[in-house]
């Protein structure tokens, strides 16, 4: 079977490996110059399904549950097992105890307990929670991974491609791209999402940790080299362009009260990206004309592009199913 794939994002890169694995030629059409030159790039990579179920629905867990291992097979040594920890300041810890009331998987941490994970952070903070199972990459590593995984087994990359490429030649056509289809793909709506790169040696980081706050939960994630991505804002909003003054600094406030040594940080890149999402904010497969949409991903990117990636290539791979994926959800 031979297959175009729309889109060389982590949606568009997964469906690709899953179909290659069954034996399906692909080839990948990327409007950008890159492999992950939307949405993918700017993502914070976290692999954590226990914590996403806080304010998501509990599919988000059932489907990330199999991510860290998919990756791990998928670009070995990319994927960093060392669990997730999650903080608040002492006058919000009602939030604490309200998002481990939503959630599972986890362990309570003292001040002690925090300090023996990250000792960067003793004394700073009373009680945490540590999702131990979690893992975190570096998306824009992982990509490249995976994008050099797939030209050895032998998908052709054409990059530059026109966004309607037709699909004449082809024996099934999968669009992946995103927030580009906003506007053809049913309710499909935008999410803006803002984000910095830090560095500053003065202080060391695990794994992620993400600060509680009522108004603007932030993620703070190490990406080595003294380098720490934080994210991510939540802005219903299409429109493209850099980060707000407002998002920024409501980011370098939180990485702030998380260590005051982030205060001396440098800032070495900021960035925005509008995530698509539907009403539940949960991804679908949709079949629309000749054309198979994966689309949806939101801020789960690279915790459930592996489970849709397997949805697509055994539906394909089983002709009975393709219909069952019609509007299907994961």
């Amino acid at each position: 079977m031979r297959i175009l794939v729309r889109g060389a994002g982590v949606a568009g890169l997964a469906v690709a490996r899953e179909l290659v694995a069954r034996g399906c030629a692909v080839e990948i059409a990327e409007r950008g110059a890159s492999v992950g030159a939307g949405a993918s790039w700017l993502a914070g990579g976290m692999l954590a399904p226990w914590c996403e179920m806080e304010s998501a629905d509990a599919r988000v867990l059932s489907e990330g549950l199999s991510a860290a291992d998919w990756w791990d097979a998928a670009t070995p040594g990319q994927v960093v097992r060392k669990g997730t920890l999650v903080v608040a300041p002492q006058r919000d810890m009602a939030e604490l105890a309200r998002f481990a009331s939503r959630t599972s998987g986890y362990e309570w941490l003292d001040e002690e307990a925090i300090a023996g994970l990250e000792p960067a952070l003793a004394g700073r903070f009373r009680k945490g929670l540590h999702f131990r199972e979690e893992a975190h990459l570096d998306p824009r590593q992982a990509l490249q991974a995976l994008y050099r995984s797939l030209e050895a087994e032998g998908v052709r990359f054409r990059f530059g491609a026109p966004g309607d490429l037709s699909g004449r030649g082809y024996d099934r056509v999968i669009d992946c791209t995103g927030s580009a289809a906003i506007g053809q793909v049913g309710a499909l709506r935008g999410v803006r999402g803002e984000m910095l790169y830090l560095r500053t040696e003065e202080i060391a980081l695990s794994r992620p940790v993400r600060l509680l706050h009522p108004r603007h939960p932030v993620y703070i994630v190490p990406r080595g080299d003294a380098r720490f991505m934080v994210g991510a804002t939540m802005i219903e909003s299409e429109a493209d362009g850099p980060p707000s003054a407002r998002s920024l600094m409501e980011l370098l406030n939180a990485a702030y009260a998380l260590h005051p040594a982030f205060g001396e940080a440098q800032v070495v890149e900021t960035g925005a990206g509008v995530r698509p999402a539907f009403a539940d904010n949960f991804p679908r497969l949709l079949d629309i004309g000749q054309t198979l949409h994966v689309n949806g991903l939101y801020r789960h990117g690279f915790l459930l592009a592996p489970a849709m990636a397997r949805q697509v290539a055994d539906g394909l791979a089983t002709p009975r199913m393709t219909q069952a994926l019609t509007g299907a959800m994961l």
